[in-house]
This record gives C-alpha cells, sequence and structure tokens, in this order.
C-alpha cells in the first residue's frame, strides 16, 4: 500500500503558504521536529506531507583523490552541504527532517520555484534522500491561493527534466572552472604572498565581471580632464528669463569663446525660429529581474542583492510574482481585471485602477524579452497590508505596483519648443517642454525626474533685450563608472552570468575585496598581473587562515 503524498518546498515560507492553500477541510497540522516545521494535511481524500529546504541541502566537492592543492581536478561529486562548507551546517537538520519523514512516502511532488535552480534543489532531495528519481511537479509564477490550487491540480506527471539538466550543468561548469582557474592562479602567485597561504578565487562569471571593472578603472585612471568653455545668453519676457545656450555644446578655445562674447556683447536677441513638436511618450514595460534590479538602485540605491532579498519576502507573502524572470511580457492568464480590482481596495492606487478599469479592453505594453517559465515581475491581487510591511518592502512594493498599473496607462502627450535667438551672426538655442496629458505619468509620478520647463510664446522676428552673456569655465569629466544597477544590465548584455546569480555573483565581488563602493571601484592595485581574463593583484588576494 502505498503511503502518503511529500511535497518538497524550497522554502518555510512557501511551505506554509502552499500547505494553507491546500488544504482542503481544515485539517492542517503543523509538526515540529529538532525546531524545523513541516505540515500535514488532507487532498483528495489522501494524507499529505509538505517540506521544505532552505536552499540548496547538496553542493559539489572534488572526490578525494590524494593530498594537496593540486589541479586539474575533474572527479566530483554531490555531498549534503552541511559536510562541505561549514556556513551551511544549519542545513543538517532540514536534512535529517526529510530524511526522515520520507522514509513512510509513497509518492513525490515537487513544489519549488520553477526555475533551474530550484529545479535542481527538488531532484537532488528526490535522488539523494528519498531514493528516487522522477516524481509530479508543480508550476506557479506567485503564491497565491487560486494559482497554488489550480498548479495542484494540473501538475505534471514527471518533473521537468530539461530545467534540472540544465541547472546541474550549470553548476558543474561553474564548479570545475572556479576550482581549477583558481588553483592555477593561487599557485601561480604563490611565490608572491608575503606570508601563509593565499587563494586568488576566479569563477567563469566572476572573473569575466571583474575584467569589465577593471577595464574601466583603467580607463579613469588614464582619463586627463580637457578644458572647454560653454556660452549662455539670458533674455526677459514677461517676468520670466530664458536661458539659451550657444548651438556648440563646447568651446575648445578659450579665443574663440571670448570672441563671441565681444561680439554679442550690447546687442540683441532676435528670434530667428521657434519650432513646437508634439510627441508621445509610451507607458513603462512591465519589470524582468534586471529591470527591477537596476530601476531599485536608481531610486533608492539598493544593491541587486538587497532588492532580490526584499522582493523574495514580497513573493512568499504572495504579494508579488515571482521576482526571477527574463520576461517583459504579461499574460492575460494572470487576470488583469482582478489585479486592478484589488488595487482599488488600495487608497494610494484606488484612483488609477478605477479609471483603468473603465476601459472596455485590457492591453499592458510590453517587451521583446520572454521567459518560458515565468511572467514578467509584477503586483498580484493579494495585495498586501502596507502597515505591516517594512520600509524596504513597502519601497520595492509601491514601485513594482506602480509600474504595474503604468502598463495599463495611456501614453503620455508632451510638446517640445526650440527657439533659436540670433545675437549678431550667432545661434543660441533654448529648449521648453509642458505636458498636455500626463498618462502613464501620472502613475508613476513618484519616480520620474521633473522635465518641465514651460517657455514665453515667442515668434519668429522679436527682438528681445539681452539681460546677461556669460562664459562658463569646465572641464571633460571622468568616465562614469560603473553602479551595482549599470554593471548587472551590462553582464545581461554580455550574457554573462543568469538573471538568478547576478546579484550574487557581483556580490561575491564585494566580499572577497576586490571591488568597493556603491559608484564601483576595483581595489587598488599595487603589484598588477595581465591576464586575458583582466588585471589582478596581490591586493585582491583573499586569505585563508
Amino acid at each position: 500500500m502505498l503511503g502518503y503524498t511529500l511535497m518538497v518546498s524550497e522554502k518555510p515560507d512557501a511551505m506554509r503558504r502552499i500547505a494553507q492553500a491546500l488544504d482542503e477541510d481544515k485539517s492542517l497540522r503543523r509538526v515540529s521536529g529538532d525546531g524545523v516545521e513541516y505540515y500535514e494535511f488532507e487532498k483528495n481524500g489522501k494524507k499529505h506531507v509538505i517540506v521544505c529546504a532552505v536552499g540548496h541541502l547538496f553542493s559539489l566537492d572534488s572526490v578525494d583523490i590524494g593530498k594537496g592543492w593540486t589541479y586539474p581536478i575533474f572527479d566530483y561529486e554531490w555531498k549534503a552541504s552541511f559536510g562541505v562548507r561549514r556556513e551551511s551546517s544549519f542545513s543538517k537538520k532540514y536534512f535529517d527532517v526529510i530524511k526522515e519523514v520520507a522514509k513512510k512516502a509513497g509518492d513525490y511532488v515537487v513544489c519549488t520555484d520553477f526555475d533551474t535552480e530550484g529545479s535542481t534543489i527538488g531532484y537532488n532531495i528526490l535522488r539523494f534522500i528519498c531514493g528516487v528519481n522522477d516524481g509530479k511537479r508543480m508550476k506557479f509564477s506567485t503564491l497565491t491561493k487560486d494559482e497554488l490550487i489550480e498548479s495542484y491540480n494540473s501538475m505534471s506527471e514527471h518533473l521537468d527534466f530539461g530545467q534540472i539538466e540544465a541547472g546541474l550543468t550549470r553548476h558543474e561548469l561553474d564548479w570545475l572552472w572556479g576550482i581549477n582557474t583558481t588553483r592555477a592562479l593561487t599557485l601561480a602567485l604563490k611565490n608572491y604572498a608575503e606570508k601563509g597561504f593565499a587563494v586568488l578565487s576566479s569563477g567563469r562569471v566572476q572573473s569575466p565581471t571583474l575584467a569589465i571593472l577593471v577595464d574601466k578603472e583603467l580607463e579613469i585612471r588614464k582619463f586627463k580632464p580637457t578644458p572647454f568653455w560653454q556660452l549662455q545668453l539670458h533674455v526677459k519676457m514677461d517676468g520670466q528669463v530664458v536661458i539659451a545656450s550657444y548651438e556648440k555644446s563646447k568651446v575648445w578655445k578659450k579665443e574663440e569663446a571670448e570672441e563671441i562674447l565681444q561680439a554679442c556683447a550690447g546687442k540683441d536677441a532676435f528670434v530667428e525660429d521657434v519650432k513646437k513638436r508634439q510627441y508621445k511618450q509610451s507607458p513603462p514595460i512591465p519589470f524582468n529581474t534586471t529591470d527591477l534590479q537596476a530601476e531599485a538602485y536608481f531610486q533608492f540605491k539598493f544593491s541587486p542583492t538587497q532588492t532580490m532579498r526584499v522582493a523574495e519576502s514580497l513573493y512568499q507573502k504572495g504579494s508579488i510574482s515571482y521576482p526571477r524572470s527574463s520576461s517583459q511580457k504579461l499574460p492575460p492568464s494572470i487576470n488583469y481585471e482582478k489585479i486592478l480590482r484589488a488595487f482599488a481596495t488600495m487608497p494610494r492606487y484606488k484612483k488609477f485602477a478605477e479609471e483603468l478599469l473603465k476601459r472596455e479592453k485590457l492591453i499592458p505594453r510590453e517587451g521583446l524579452r520572454e521567459d518560458p517559465a515565468h511572467p514578467a515581475v509584477y503586483a498580484t491581487w493579494e495585495v498586501p497590508d502596507l502597515k505591516k510591511l517594512n520600509a524596504q518592502q513597502r519601497k520595492i512594493y509601491d514601485l513594482i505596483a506602480r509600474r504595474t498599473l503604468a502598463t495599463f496607462a495611456d501614453e503620455a502627450v508632451r510638446e517640445s519648443m526650440e527657439v533659436v535667438f540670433d545675437v549678431n551672426g550667432y545661434k543660441f538655442i533654448a529648449v521648453g517642454k509642458k505636458t498636455f496629458d500626463p498618462g502613464w505619468t501620472e502613475i508613476y509620478e513618484p519616480y520620474l525626474a521633473k522635465e518641465e520647463l514651460i517657455l514665453p510664446e515667442l515668434k519668429v522676428g522679436q527682438v528681445l533685450k539681452v539681460s546677461k552673456l556669460e562664459e562658463i569655465a569646465k572641464e571633460t569629466q571622468l568616465p562614469e563608472r560603473y553602479s551595482q544597477g549599470s554593471i548587472v544590465r551590462e553582464m545581461e548584455k554580455r550574457n554573462l552570468g543568469t538573471r538568478a546569480t547576478r546579484a550574487e555573483i557581483l556580490q561575491t565581488l564585494y566580499d572577497r575585496k576586490y571591488i568597493l563602493g556603491k559608484s564601483i571601484q576595483v581595489k587598488k592595485l599595487r603589484s598588477c598581473y595581465r591576464s586575458s581574463k583582466g588585471i589582478l593583484s596581490k591586493n585582491s588576494i583573499r586569505r585563508v587562515d
């Protein structure tokens, strides 16, 4: 006789929400063993037990083939993480609970996150702890009750072996690349270490990312500022000061700038041309992981790792969809109307949601990127009590909520106005902007730069008195360093890492003291060594006690 159904989830909060959603007759019972919770409940007349991992319970490690630090190494195996890394020792109690509960299981359901990492976590638990090589698979993008019930009812009969193989392959390639290049670099530089044993860490994504940052560092170090001058014209009309800039944004010779100033001194400004152009600004596209990380850094200076941590906590509450997605699309299956009706219950979004609900048809603006596993990141119909969120959660939730709403809104209608002044044959240009219909910008207004600059009505042929003509001395500026937001965009552009790993890779570079600062600097190099992967130094060596 078959035993109960054992369900494997990825994290404690997800386990709890899945159990609560699937419990159909209030039979839910929480069980605690060694401080680790799991749940029992009845579903379709059968007992179910749901347990959780805490991320990866298994890690790759070398097969012991002798003593000493040698390379190349090609023999490896999966081992329990608590036996491989000291920092994973906490996972042993979760391992032990799953092992004990699995003894009486008859069939298995993997309900970890539906991506390569989640699939790898579930598969390793099934094969190494439960002793089986297949099971059923739930797929969901939110932890809302409705979607979890639907996911259970439509679960596949087999595991998602395509994602599993992709996950296993990535881990194995990363491990082989990392351990062999790390040992090769470390042993090559061993004679340069001041004392003790030193590790020069390297990685398949970590190293090329560091190389990008080093190249930028060298560009900045080689930079020499070049002086230039800018000229500005001030005229007054109807009590308003209009500032126009010389048609050349940079004048590279001071003599030329002085010559223009002298020629224009005491002369009037003649309105030579006025051009108006009405244009539309499309709504933003939904967030994918990289876009969310970049925007959260730009708006709040949250690191990618911090953004993912906060977004994950909102996902676990059911308030947003799965935050690790490459998609920039919102399919109709997420139920647009249900989401907007939920927004209409929240005072800060009520006005926007009600206006959108008046439409005959709801169509979000979408980007080009797709993800077969998940839609873009969006706010769900299970809206949170904002008072119960912490400050960081409120910021990320508001950003995602407003972005979700804005994708359904109208284009903004704006007008640009360009005025060309002639002063004794020299051209100066003023540019104004004004909004006729805010459209989506009214929803997303807290996160938009103020661009409104309304010029007075001017006509060709008008002559205006010049109130001021100034020369501004400047220098070319250092190339901008990568921010934590722009570097993850660059990594995505170069196909380095995945949506799930880029933040972790960047954090690794910080943890190993290779880089520092929010405006990213490569740690100062004393003795540089150039390789095809970039420049490394003694100062970048991580010491191992």
